[in-house]
C-alpha cells in the first residue's frame, strides 16, 4: 500500500460563492439568463469545464473580457480538495477529499479489466445508522451539494493512471442518496449530459436502503440503475441491521418495487446482501430470498461483510458464502458472490468512515438475540 499526495490548482471557496459545477447545463443557462447574461455563454463555460478540463476563466478565450472579469468576482469552479490517495494491494484507490468547511468525504476508484468504477458519496456521514456499516456509526453531518458530488468524479479523473478511463459511477459511498435526491439528480444530469461528463445512464447506479417515497422519482430521472441494500430476509433481523426498516418494512419495500413498471429484466433491481456470520447467512435465509424477490426483476449481489472497528460483526467462512450462493442460484435467482476490493485500506463496502478511529465498536446483533438462526 502506498500514499500519494496531489497538488491542488484552486482551493475550495466558501459556500455562498456560486459554483459552476453545482449546475447542470440547463440550470447554468437559467442562472446566466437571470443575471442578464446570454445563455450562450453558459454553454461556452460548460464546454470549457467538461470538454476541455479548464477551470480558469482567464483561459476561456472565446468569452468577452468583461464577462470573464464579472464572473471571476462571484463564481468558482471546484468544491473539493484531494488530500490523499491511498492504494490497495488489489489496485483499488481511496480518495480522501476535503470540503470547503473542513469536512471530509471519501470516494473509491475500482479498476477492473473491462471497466473502471468510481464509488461516490452523497452525504457527510449518514443518518441511517446501519449496524454493520462504519459510515453509519459516524452519524449525519450534512448533505453534499451537486457540485461536491460531481467534483468527486473530477478528482477521480485527475488520479487516473495512463490507459485508465472512468466508465461507471455508483452512488454507494457515504450517505443515503435518496435522502439527498435533488443534489443527486442535478449531479446525474451533469454526468449524463453529452456536453458534460458524457456517461451513459446505464453506467450509473444509485443505491438506497429503501426510502420508498423517493424510489419512483429516482427512476423517473432516466434509465439509470437502482440498487437496494437488502441484507436480511425477515423484518426482525433487518430492523437491527437497517433501522430504516422500522419505517419501511420488507413487505412495503418489496410491494413498492413490484409495482414499478419501469423495472424489467433488462433494467433489474440490483439487490445488495451483506453476509454476516451468524446473523443472516443461514441456508434458511438463502431459501427465503427467492420468495422475497419473487415478481421483481432482479440480480442479487452477495457481499461478505467487511470488518471494521465500528462493529464486531464478522464475515462467514468461504464455505458458508459459497453454500449460500449455491442455494439461491438453485432457486433460479441471478446471483453474484462479490470479491472484496480495497479492504486493506478500509475502502471496501461498509468501511468508509472518513478517518480512522472515528467510530466506536457497536453491539453485535447475534448477541442481541435477534439472529436469524
Amino acid at each position: 500500500m502506498s500514499d500519494q499526495r496531489l497538488p491542488r490548482a484552486e482551493p475550495p471557496r466558501a459556500p455562498l460563492t456560486n459554483v459552476f459545477i453545482d449546475h447542470s447545463r440547463e440550470a447554468l443557462r437559467a442562472r446566466f439568463a437571470a443575471e442578464g447574461i446570454s445563455p450562450h455563454w453558459a454553454e461556452q463555460v460548460f464546454s470549457w469545464i467538461y470538454r476541455r478540463g479548464v477551470y480558469d476563466l482567464s483561459a476561456m478565450e472565446d468569452l468577452p473580457q468583461d464577462l470573464r472579469e464579472r464572473l471571476a468576482g462571484s463564481w468558482s469552479f471546484r468544491t473539493l480538495e484531494t488530500k490523499e490517495v491511498q492504494r490497495s494491494v488489489d489496485g483499488t484507490r481511496k480518495l480522501l477529499l476535503s470540503c470547503w468547511d473542513g469536512e471530509v468525504v471519501e470516494a473509491v476508484l475500482i479498476p477492473e479489466a473491462r471497466r473502471t468504477t468510481l464509488c461516490v458519496s452523497t452525504q457527510v456521514g449518514c443518518a441511517l445508522a446501519c449496524s454493520f456499516c462504519a459510515t453509519g456509526a459516524l452519524g449525519f453531518t450534512r448533505n453534499l451539494s451537486a457540485g461536491e458530488i460531481v467534483d468527486q468524479v473530477l478528482c477521480a479523473g485527475e488520479s487516473l493512471e495512463p490507459g485508465e478511463t472512468l466508465t461507471n459511477v455508483v452512488f454507494m459511498g457515504m450517505g443515503e442518496p435518496l435522502l439527498n435526491l435533488p443534489a443527486v439528480h442535478e449531479a446525474i444530469r451533469v454526468m449524463t449530459d453529452q456536453r458534460g461528463l458524457a456517461l451513459a445512464p446505464r453506467r450509473i447506479t444509485v443505491s438506497t436502503s429503501g426510502v420508498i417515497p423517493k424510489i419512483r422519482p429516482l427512476l423517473e430521472i432516466g434509465s439509470i440503475n437502482l440498487a437496494v441494500s437488502l441484507h436480511a430476509t425477515t423484518d426482525e433481523v433487518r430492523d437491527h441491521l437497517v433501522p430504516l426498516n422500522k419505517r419501511y418494512s420488507l413487505q412495503a419495500l418489496m410491494s413498492a418495487l413490484r409495482a414499478e413498471e419501469r423495472l424489467s429484466r433488462k433494467r433489474p433491481v440490483f439487490f445488495e446482501y451483506t453476509l454476516i456470520e451468524g446473523v443472516n447467512d443461514s441456508l434458511e435465509d438463502a431459501r427465503r430470498l427467492p420468495e422475497l424477490l419473487k415478481g421483481i426483476p432482479s440480480k442479487l449481489n452477495l457481499i461478505p461483510m467487511n470488518p471494521h472497528s465500528a462493529s464486531d460483526y464478522r464475515p462467514p467462512t468461504t464455505e458458508v458464502c459459497d453454500a449460500f450462493a449455491a442455494e439461491v442460484h438453485a432457486a433460479g435467482v441471478r446471483v453474484m458472490l462479490r470479491k472484496n476490493r480495497g479492504r486493506d485500506i478500509s475502502a471496501a463496502c461498509g468501511q468508509l468512515a472518513r478517518r480512522s478511529g472515528a467510530a466506536q465498536p457497536g453491539a453485535s446483533l447475534a448477541r442481541s438475540g435477534a439472529a436469524s438462526r
